[in-house]
C-alpha cells in the first residue's frame, strides 16, 4: 500500500484534517474569550479603585468642610485666618500636624480653598505637593469663606487631592 492510495481512499470514516482544525478553532476561540475577559476585569478594577478614590476624597473634603477649629463666627463658615495658620505650618506646626492626622495620616493628599472670584487661596499641604507624574483624584465641596468679619463673606471652595499612593 502505497501513501497516494491512503490519501485518496474515501471510504475512510475519519478525517484527521477536520479534527485539526475544529481544535484549532476551539481553542483559538477560548484564547480570544479569556483575553476579552482579562481585559473587561482589568478595566472594571480600575475604575472601582478610581471610584473608591474619589469617595474618599468626597468624604475628606465634608469633613473638612465641618471641622471645628476651621469655622468662622458661624458654624457654616470657613475662617480665612485659620487657613492662613494652616497653609503656613510654620506658624503652628502642631495644628498643622493635627489637621492632617485627624483626616488620614496613611493618605498622600494636600487641600486647596479658594473663592471662586480666585481673589483668595490657601493650599495646605504636608509638604511636597510635587507630582511627579503621579495620578491625582480631587473632590470639591462649596463653601462659605469669612474673610476677616462675617460681613465680608465670599463663596468657595475646598477641593482634597488624592495624590497616586499605590493604586494603579
Amino acid at each position: 500500500m502505497n501513501i497516494s492510495s491512503f490519501t485518496s481512499d474515501e471510504r475512510a470514516l475519519l478525517e484527521p484534517n477536520n479534527d485539526i482544525i475544529a481544535t484549532a478553532l476551539v481553542v483559538i476561540g477560548f484564547i480570544v474569550f479569556a483575553a476579552i475577559l482579562s481585559k473587561t476585569f482589568i478595566a472594571f478594577n480600575g475604575n472601582s479603585q478610581a471610584l473608591e478614590n474619589y469617595e474618599q476624597a468626597a468624604m475628606i473634603a465634608s469633613d473638612i468642610a465641618s471641622y471645628p477649629p476651621l469655622q468662622g463666627s458661624r458654624q457654616e463658615l470657613i475662617s480665612a485666618d485659620t487657613l492662613e495658620v494652616l497653609a503656613n505650618p510654620s506658624q503652628d506646626p502642631q495644628s498643622h500636624y493635627m489637621f492632617f492626622h485627624r483626616f488620614s495620616s496613611n493618605l498622600d493628599f494636600y487641600v486647596e480653598v479658594r473663592t471662586d472670584d480666585g481673589n483668595y487661596q490657601w493650599i495646605i499641604s504636608e509638604g511636597n505637593t510635587a507630582l511627579n507624574g503621579r495620578d491625582v483624584i480631587a473632590s470639591s465641596v462649596p463653601v462659605v469663606i469669612e474673610l476677616g468679619s462675617n460681613a465680608r463673606c465670599e463663596p468657595g471652595t475646598i477641593t482634597v487631592k488624592l495624590v497616586q499612593n499605590g493604586w494603579s
